[in-house]
């Protein structure tokens, strides 16, 4: 690297270093996001459940079985690899950058369809007051505006999307609590278990509780960028997992609780039409106005995460160096522009395409991530984990089990064109990695090198993990996770670059 060269990066660096770390109550805010958002979009599982019986039931259950266990397992990897990147470093260590670089791709494709969502779904509430968003002269140009401009704001700074999702989260939530007080008097509680088995859609039930329930695991990506990620990583997922479950079952008990209608019409921004209702146009524009800020936070946090993955990849030699370069607000500017023309790509699809498409990526992507946990419960039992699951290894086992069947039943239930189109992107995947390598071993494009950090005792017994990023060689034995080691070995144990690595594959 040239004198020139490293003065720039030295700059680069200093401007990072001044923009804030993330604290608690942003991380909580952007978890929120990164799951739920609020009850919009959960009109759909009342539809599809034939009546609010099975709606509810979903909402109380699935949490259990699906999103606890994804939390926890969340929680441990997280804290022990607080880094930029996240999953991707899991799934390295437990099985090598190979299947590393594959769970980043499909996540990271999932984490894109997912945000091609929030414009839709926030035209689709939109619609309702205003129908000329029905017409697509009318939608394409909205599309597009709404997503330059979030863009934008994304690249300002994470901690400004943090502070504007605790915000916006309150904005959001606050008009369902209105709703759900002044339902109270109109509740009549035999609605609640309204259900019609003939007219129950599966596939649609299970693809709606699984799309309002999962993505746990996304911020884990921006690990690197929170202030004590090992420490404040459980918190914010406790406080999220509850503030998520809430944000669904009050709603929905004073919708279908104070209103008799048609489950077909709990349809894409019924809750509106529900605020109309109980409260009148007053309030059916604040539900409105709620669901767009809402759609901002889904997106901003989406699209943090999403770029900050490619981030993480990048600083671990998997992709060229240029997606780790950030601006002067500290965010990476490459790895957001490239999310962002995957949005623009794909939001000319239905919200239901696009809700079973990235279903099925993020269930295969979830499997590899219990594996991992469970396979460095078993190859790394000393592995600094700052949390751990109060559980042995057969306790985890069991712990990963139920997710997992309703992962592989997800996947079961999807459709042909979903099997084409995802098998696919898995195709790609795979096709790509190899293609990279090519190019790093070219020197075509320039790719990260950084050597990982020792930490000294002391360190470790702060809670903080090694930061650096573990590989594995091509006889699986273990070149990284230098806090493995007992203290006496660490100043004795060979450095490896990341680029060292990749070759000895």
């Amino acid at each position: 690297m040239s004198e020139e060269e490293m003065v720039s990066d030295g700059k680069a660096t200093e401007s990072v270093k001044s923009n804030p770390k993330l604290t608690l109550l942003p991380l909580i805010a952007l978890i929120f996001y990164e799951v739920s958002g609020g009850p919009f979009g959960v009109e759909d599982s009342v539809r599809a459940g034939g009546g609010p019986f099975l709606s509810l039931l979903g909402f109380l259950i699935f949490p259990l079985f699906w999103s606890l266990p994804e939390a926890l397992v969340t929680a441990e990897l997280a804290s022990s690899f607080p880094e930029n990147g996240g999953y991707v470093i899991w799934i390295s260590s437990a099985f090598g950058p190979f299947w590393g670089f594959q769970e980043g791709f499909w996540k990271w494709f999932s984490g894109v369809m997912d945000n091609a969502l929030y414009p839709v779904l926030f035209l689709d509430y939109l619609k309702h007051s205003i129908p000329v968003f029905n017409q697509l002269i009318a939608r394409i140009p909205a599309l597009l505006g709404i997503t330059v401009s979030l863009t934008y704001l994304n690249y300002r700074g994470l901690h400004i999307v943090g502070f504007s999702a605790v915000l916006l989260a309150c904005f959001s939530l606050f008009p369902f609590i209105v709703l759900a007080i002044i339902s109270i008097p109109r509740i009549r509680p035999q609605r609640w278990f309204v259900v019609d088995f003939k007219k129950v859609d599966w596939r649609g039930y299970f693809n709606s509780m699984f799309w309002n329930l999962n993505y746990w695991d996304k911020a884990s990506t921006l690990a690197g960028e929170i202030k004590d990620p090992s420490r404040t990583f459980p918190k914010a997922l406790s406080g999220a997992l509850v503030l998520v479950v809430s944000s669904y079952l009050i709603p929905l008990l004073a919708g279908t609780g104070a209103l008799k209608s048609d489950p077909s019409e709990w349809t894409d921004g019924y809750f509106a039409e529900v605020g109309m209702l109980i409260g009148g146009a007053w309030l059916r524009w604040w539900i409105q106005a709620a669901a767009a800020m809402s759609n901002m936070g889904l997106f901003e946090a989406e699209m943090s995460s999403d770029a900050f993955q490619l981030l993480g990849m990048s600083e671990m030699g998997m992709l060229p160096a240029i997606f780790a370069s950030r601006s002067k607000h500290g965010t990476p500017t490459v790895s957001i522009l490239c999310s962002a023309t995957g949005v623009i790509f794909l939001s000319w699809m239905s919200f239901q395409e696009i809700l079973e498409f990235l279903n099925f990526l993020y269930s295969v992507g979830m499997l590899l991530e219990f594996a991992a946990f469970i396979r460095l419960r078993i190859k790394k039992p000393d592995l600094h984990r700052p949390y751990k699951v109060p559980l042995e290894t057969l306790g985890a086992v069991l712990l990963c089990l139920p997710p997992a069947f309703l992962l592989v039943l997800v996947m079961f239930l999807a459709s042909f064109r979903t099997y084409v189109v995802s098998g696919a992107v898995m195709i790609i995947g795979f096709l790509l990695y190899p293609a990279l390598g090519h190019t790093k071993n070219r020197k075509w494009v320039r790719f990260s090198t950084t050597e990982p950090t020792v930490l000294s005792k002391n360190d470790l017994e702060d809670q903080a993990v090694v930061s650096q990023h573990p590989q594995e060689t091509a006889d699986e034995a273990s070149v990284g996770l230098l806090s493995d080691l007992p203290s006496s070995e660490i100043e004795r144990a060979p450095q490896f670059t990341v680029g060292e690595v990749s070759k000895s594959d």
